[in-house]
């Protein structure tokens, strides 16, 4: 009792499913690991560079990988893939082929989709960029938090919390600051849980973001 777990393999096999498929052998394992990172990092970096730069939200919620041996399978849940793919149809292919000069595969194709999400701040990555932005305009940590929260209300949640942690607002002692809206059973393991850790770099040192959002009870 009392030793904190990552809320997300705490459920993995009832409510939360891995993110990676696919089966590599002993001495291949660490390869492949590699490699999801890989196409994890690339995909992000291509995403930063080529969003339209008002919105500050890349809105990636997830990225999922599944490989065959001659194929592997990238699905990207975004909130906002308007403001990644308006005016430019071929952005998707332009990532494949960027991707896969980057990564250098060999005997095997990558393909990429894009899927949306329905309710973009129902999940706490995009929660957490939002948060992150409003962080580095130095609007206050309190405000942040609040506003995330309505946000999470509106898509229709049952329970967040939010914790902020470092040097908040430059002061010279680090310390952790949290607010929660609703119910966020954390020991139920029937109890869906979305959990994200994120890490914004400020002018004062860096801050760590953590959001568990309670989706529902199955």
């Amino acid at each position: 009792m009392g030793q904190k777990i990552n809320p997300l393999g705490f459920r993995l096999g009832t409510t939360q499913s891995h993110h990676s498929l696919w089966f590599a052998q002993p001495k291949n394992y660490s390869e492949s690991l590699q490699e999801d990172q890989k196409i994890r990092d690339c995909i992000k970096n291509y995403v930063q560079k080529n969003m339209r730069i008002s919105s500050g939200v890349e809105g990636i919620a997830q990225i999922k990988i599944q490989k065959r041996i001659d194929l592997i399978q990238v699905i990207i849940y975004m909130g906002f893939p308007k403001l990644l793919l308006e005016g430019k149809p071929r952005k998707i292919e332009e990532l494949q082929i960027s991707a896969q000069k980057k990564l250098n595969f060999v005997n095997r194709k990558l393909n990429i989709a894009i899927t949306r999400i329905a309710n973009p701040y129902g999940h706490p990555n995009i929660l957490a960029e939002f948060i992150a932005g409003q962080l580095r305009n130095r609007v206050s940590f309190r405000k942040a938090m609040k506003k995330a929260i309505e946000l999470t209300e509106q898509a229709g949640t049952k329970g967040v919390q939010v914790q902020i942690a470092g040097r908040i607002d430059g002061k010279e002692i680090a310390r952790v600051e949290w607010i929660r809206e609703g119910r966020v059973p954390l020991q139920t393991i029937r109890a869906k849980i979305d959990y994200c850790s994120y890490t914004v770099p400020t002018i004062y040192g860096i801050l760590g973001i953590k959001i568990w959002i309670f989706v529902n009870e199955e």
